[in-house]
């Protein structure tokens, strides 16, 4: 028998209380829903999670408040966005101690052209530092975030040096060809396509699925994809259209108009809410893909 798939994983966004604060309660109804939509899992403090902004005391409380409401064995990853050592150590325990299944560790991003090895070195002494109770890692390609590419060789040496301890490759580069690479060399790994528009190619070449920010909003779509063999058109649609916009302050537009709960459009600096026109023309659009369904 094949092992199962990974599936699909919400990147929930983070809600926010008038004063500023994480709205612990509403991001627990919203892990709710995306596991009663068709998610397979969520992942909380990813880059639609604004997890880089995200103080280590708060994620603490996010994972505590969505795990105390999900059932037992639902999986919950958890996004690790640091640049020092000590802090992508510290934001792992917490998240391991507190059960997570994975982490999806981004690589430190505020130097610019690090070779191989000084990222070689960067994730063995985070690894070494967590300990014995490392297990999950999924490598976050993100690039056009970070600047900072993962290549099949540098995952390669590390799955060498910490046999068993990465099990996903997210590539959110938005570049089929780098999909391939990744499908290509690592395929034995759960290769996750983090651009939409790509996962039906991604899925028919052997990747496992997803982790997304459009699974916040239309779930069903994304899981008829990775499960059924769903073609993606509308997915693709609606990515185009949020792309067109602020990527995350539209992507928490659309939860919230979908939730009737414009509470979500709260972002935390440095970004910025998308004007009331164009908070409307996004909702009428999306409204229009979606009447086509």
């Amino acid at each position: 028998m094949s092992k199962p798939i990974f599936g699909l994983s919400a990147a929930l966004v983070t809600p926010y209380t008038a004063s500023g604060a994480v709205d612990l309660p509403k991001l627990a109804r919203h892990a709710g829903a995306m596991l009663a939509r068709g998610c397979d899992s969520v992942t909380l403090c990813g880059t639609t999670g604004e997890g880089y902004g995200l103080s280590l005391e708060e994620r603490k409380a996010m994972h505590h408040a969505v795990a105390e409401s999900l059932p037992a064995n639902a999986r919950i990853q958890i996004g690790i966005l640091a640049s020092a050592i000590d802090d992508a150590v510290a934001q792992s325990r917490a998240a391991l101690d507190a059960g997570a299944s994975g982490l999806l560790m981004a690589p430190p991003f505020y130097l610019k052209g690090v070779d191989d090895e000084g990222l070689f070195n960067w994730f063995n002494q985070v690894f070494e530092r967590i300990g014995d109770g490392l297990r999950g890692v999924i490598m976050y390609h993100i690039p056009g975030q970070t600047a900072v590419a993962l290549s099949p060789e540098l995952i390669a040496r590390l799955r060498k040096a910490w046999p068993g301890v990465i099990t996903g490759i997210k590539d959110s580069s938005g570049d089929w060809a780098t999909a391939e690479r990744y499908l290509a060399s690592h395929g034995d790994l759960s290769v996750l396509v983090g651009d939409e528009r790509l996962l039906p190619r991604a899925m028919a070449m052997g990747a496992e699925g997803s982790i997304c920010g459009v699974a916040n909003i239309t779930p069903e779509l994304l899981a008829s994809v990775i499960h059924s063999g769903g073609d993606g058109r509308l997915v693709s649609e609606i990515v185009d259209l949020i792309v067109a916009n602020p990527v995350m302050p539209a992507v928490k537009v659309l939860v919230g108009h979908l939730a009737r709960d414009a509470g979500f459009d709260a972002v935390r600096a440095p970004l910025t809410e998308l004007s009331p026109e164009r908070k409307s023309k996004l909702v009428e659009a999306f409204d229009a893909i979606m009447a086509t369904a």
